[in-house]
């Protein structure tokens, strides 16, 4: 629903997005191949340190049904079927990996202009329920989360948070790991019409009282590339260059820097993004 909340995962998402998507310190490549039939092809490879890894993935739709497959270098086959206005407001997702007998999982959401709704549950002997509910409208929500482990009886997640939204800003406040730690953030638009933005993330441990933080900022060159760069307290130095070089093919490069560790060398990734 587009007035409505967003879910409780994207709570702080602008900003998080800001800081930390996109980066990457290794060599990575794909191929996505679009179809006017509904199907799609897209194939990826990474190359991490010396070691290879890859998949094939395809997509297809169908009405409100979207049936998604990927097999990577391991033999691992990965499904997803997803149904999208089950009932009104509704979305149901069906996953499993094979081999893996016990990765069955179902997933609902329903959205409202009032309310946001996740819930998914294992499909094995003893599942893990999950459960997640934002109140409020696009501007703010409130809400929580919590995950139940029946093999053990016990709760392994429970977080709570409130968002804030603007066009030109957004703040965040999340209660996370069990309690343990306050995490807060922020992102503003500050020159619509270059696309410069900064933002900043800071959390608090209460057992330990120790704080960290990353700041960041990105800004538009041209209507082909982007630029961001990220500072966080443990002084590593990020920065990131994406360029447009066709119509929805793009490539990435990163860098960081660890500023405190002298013996430390500069890591770089390049990511390659094709879309014919």
């Amino acid at each position: 629903m587009g007035n409505g909340p967003a879910p409780f995962l994207d709570i702080g998402k602008r900003a998080r997005d800001l800081l930390t998507k996109d980066y990457s310190y290794d060599h990575k490549f794909s191929l996505a191949i679009p179809s006017s039939t509904g199907m799609g092809l897209t194939a990826t490879g990474l190359k991490k340190d010396q070691i290879f890894f890859g998949d094939i993935s395809t997509q297809y739709k169908s009405g409100n049904t979207t049936v998604d497959v990927k097999v990577d270098t391991y033999s691992n086959v990965s499904t997803k079927v997803t149904i999208n206005e089950m009932l009104p407001s509704t979305k149901a997702a069906f996953s499993f990996n094979i081999p893996d007998h016990k990765s069955g999982k179902l997933e609902l959401q329903y959205l409202h202009d009032h309310a946001a709704i996740n819930s998914g549950i294992g499909l094995n002997p003893a599942p893990l329920l999950e459960v997640s509910a934002v109140i409020g409208d696009k501007t703010l929500g409130l809400g929580g989360e919590i995950a139940f482990d029946t093999a053990s009886a016990l709760f392994t997640k429970y977080n709570a948070g409130i968002s804030f939204n603007k066009p030109d800003f957004s703040a965040a406040l999340i209660l996370t790991d069990k309690g343990k730690a306050l995490k807060a953030s922020y992102v503003h638009t500050v020159n619509p019409s270059t696309g410069t933005e900064v933002a900043a993330e800071m959390t608090h441990r209460f057992s330990t009282f120790e704080n960290s933080f990353s700041i960041g900022s990105a800004h538009v060159i041209d209507p082909y590339t982007m630029v961001k760069t990220r500072f966080s307290d443990n002084g590593k130095v990020a920065m990131l260059c994406q360029r447009e070089w066709r119509p929805r093919s793009l490539a990435t490069f990163s860098a960081e820097y660890e500023t405190k560790s002298i013996n430390a060398s500069p890591k770089f990734g390049l990511a390659l993004a094709l879309k014919p």
